[in-house]
């Protein structure tokens, strides 16, 4: 029987959230007024721009006045709807492409999964979303989902690319959002830049560490041959089960790390392994962001 594709993955485990989220009282209204699209006092509505109507967008939204002008509809967009999106990344670099067991998606396919359905979340919700870096326009409506979909598809099918293992650093407008998806085994210095690049400028964030179970465990036991997926050659250890220990505590410290770096700069962290559901971590990520959204339009 043919797998479902990642697409298809991602809209049925989105379907799933609503459910789970009734129990959260306290983003109820929230997840029902969605955040696209929210006045804000002050200079968040004043007049940004007046731009072509796109699939997705609501009748309410149309300036009828000045759609009138010529055989087009336009929207009139203000400053705080053009800056409240999310822009989304997965990192999809070689050493993403693994997992220790048969029966469990690669570190790469679960980044995608929850990305996807993360998307369908928003949409869903009214929000507007883009890739990061992929010089896409933020949208709302099924369309944006298919359009990220499209993009994600095309990236990786392209086997000649080589894609970085760091979100890529773009000019964002404040109050925008970014989800940023990856196993952040890198050097932290690396992390704290990113996170800095956005930060700055008055960006919100949340990042998901997506591990396989191998990484957080260590269970290989004897001699033991590891090969870097990115060109980090071959290192072989004779007992594997005397490094265990210290191992654990150079995991524990970078994900310790991670909680600082986020922690400082008003962002989040959340942690899933690729042998678990994802749901959890979606809807820790989706409750967080409306937690944020919820302060800051305060």
């Amino acid at each position: 029987m043919a797998q479902p594709s990642t697409l298809h993955r991602s809209l049925e485990l989105a379907g799933t959230l609503p459910a789970l989220m009734v129990a959260a009282d306290r983003v109820a209204a929230t997840v029902i007024q969605g955040v696209h699209g929210r006045r804000r006092v002050g200079q968040g509505d004043a007049f940004w721009q007046y731009r072509p109507y796109r699939d997705g967008d609501s009748a309410s939204q149309i300036d009828w006045r000045q759609s009138a002008r010529s055989r087009h509809l336009f929207v009139r967009e203000t400053e705080w709807e053009a800056a409240a999106s999310v822009w989304l990344w997965r990192d999809a670099s070689p050493s993403m492409q693994y997992a220790s067991l048969r029966n469990i998606d690669t570190k790469a396919v679960r980044a995608e999964l929850i990305t996807l359905a993360l998307a369908s979340l928003l949409t869903d919700a009214g929000e507007r979303i883009a890739l990061l870096g992929s010089g896409m326009r933020p949208i709302s409506g099924r369309v944006a989902m298919r359009r990220v979909a499209e993009t994600l598809f095309d990236e990786t099918r392209d086997s000649t690319r080589n894609l970085p293992s760091q979100p890529p650093l773009v000019p964002l407008p404040a109050h925008g959002t970014v989800v940023l998806v990856s196993d952040w085994l890198d050097p932290l210095d690396t992390v704290a830049a990113a996170i800095r690049h956005y930060a700055s400028v008055g960006v919100r964030g949340h990042l998901v560490q997506v591990l396989d179970p191998a990484e957080e465990d260590l269970p290989f036991a004897g001699h033991v041959k590891f090969e870097g997926l990115e060109a980090e050659g071959q290192h072989t250890i004779r007992r594997v089960e005397t490094v265990r220990t210290a191992y654990g505590a150079r995991l524990a410290a970078q994900k310790e790390g991670l909680q600082r770096l986020t922690r400082s700069a008003d962002w989040t962290v959340h942690l899933h392994r690729t042998d678990r559901p994802p749901q959890t971590v979606l809807l820790s990520l989706y409750l967080a962001m409306a937690d944020l959204r919820r302060l800051n339009a305060a």
